[in-house]
């Protein structure tokens, strides 16, 4: 089976661009889609959530997945680097249309995966990093961490959590690294900017 993968992070966007280009990358290597798979959801949100999950759990060894690029899979380096890891070692192909890869078992996907896999764990070695400066230098400040004894949150995730946003946004920290600083999804940050006021 060969799949065509399309995802567009909100609904202002179209996938008929996206389709478009793999069709025609499809046509250009004689190759047919047998099964599209269209979804309006942020790269952020955890592959098992999405109807990539789905497919990932009933693909089989020797279909092929098409997609415009690797970003489509998910927005972090690390994300995309598992899903592949899980589709290399189910023996399913990746095609891009963009990046022009191939990933597969031959040698050179085997090379692209060892580099995306360094770059994986320098990304998550980063992120960690900053995290660790950000909570000592809160600490020095006399900044307790985490929220007050005996208190709840109630009715929102980042309940609770402005001024501490309001530093690390001051502090240069991106909107990015906030969504997961906080394992939260876009819409929730920028839902919690519009509440508080904050702007991006």
């Amino acid at each position: 089976m060969i799949y065509g993968y399309i995802r567009v992070s909100t609904d202002k966007q179209t996938v008929e661009n996206q389709r478009f280009e793999i069709t025609r990358y499809a046509r250009r290597n004689k190759l047919v889609i047998d099964c599209w798979i269209e979804e309006t959801i942020s790269g952020t949100i955890e592959p098992e959530k999405r109807n990539l999950g789905r497919l990932l759990k009933h693909i089989a060894s020797g279909d092929v997945i098409i997609c415009s690029e690797l970003s489509r899979l998910g927005r972090s380096m690390f994300m995309i680097m598992s899903i592949l890891n899980h589709l290399m070692q189910t023996n399913v192909a990746v095609y891009t249309v963009k990046e022009g890869y191939k990933l597969g078992q031959d040698l050179q996907s085997k090379v692209l995966a060892f580099a995306f896999s360094i770059s994986a764990e320098i990304e998550r070695n980063l992120i960690a990093e900053r995290t660790m400066e950000a909570l000592k230098r809160r600490k020095a400040e006399g900044i307790k961490l985490g929220r007050p004894k005996g208190s709840k949150n109630k009715s929102y995730k980042l309940s609770g959590k402005a001024e501490e946003i309001r530093r690390l946004l001051a502090a240069g920290y991106t909107k990015s690294y906030l969504i997961d600083y906080y394992q939260i999804s876009s819409a929730t940050l920028y839902n919690f900017f519009r509440r508080e006021g904050i702007e991006y």
